[in-house]
């Protein structure tokens, strides 16, 4: 896998295997069987990780985001990727450089 120093919004991210995931009080979480960690996603996290169950240009992503919930592009593009990147740091996600 190639190390990503920093997830731009022309990187492709998706879900990482081995995670089940539950919806509980409108609120995803998540348990990763390689690490046996459990995370609270939140609802913005969650509609995140729905988003992400295919291959999805991190741009496109934050454009869902926006279009869903009143917040600013830029703030939302902040949020968003420092949400992936420690996504990332755990394992939970993919993260794919375009050539």
């Amino acid at each position: 896998m190639i190390k990503v120093e920093k997830i731009s919004i022309e990187h492709l991210v998706i879900q990482s295997e081995g995670n089940i995931v539950s919806d509980m009080g409108g609120e995803k979480v998540m348990l990763n069987i390689e690490n046996g960690k459990y995370y609270n996603l939140g609802k913005i996290g969650g509609d995140i990780w729905e988003l992400i169950d295919k291959t999805i240009l991190v741009g496109e992503l934050i454009n869902n985001i926006v279009a869903k919930y009143d917040v600013n592009k830029e703030k939302c593009e902040e949020e968003v990727i420092s949400f992936l990147e420690s996504m990332h740091e755990e394992r939970l996600v993919r993260v794919i450089t375009q050539n």
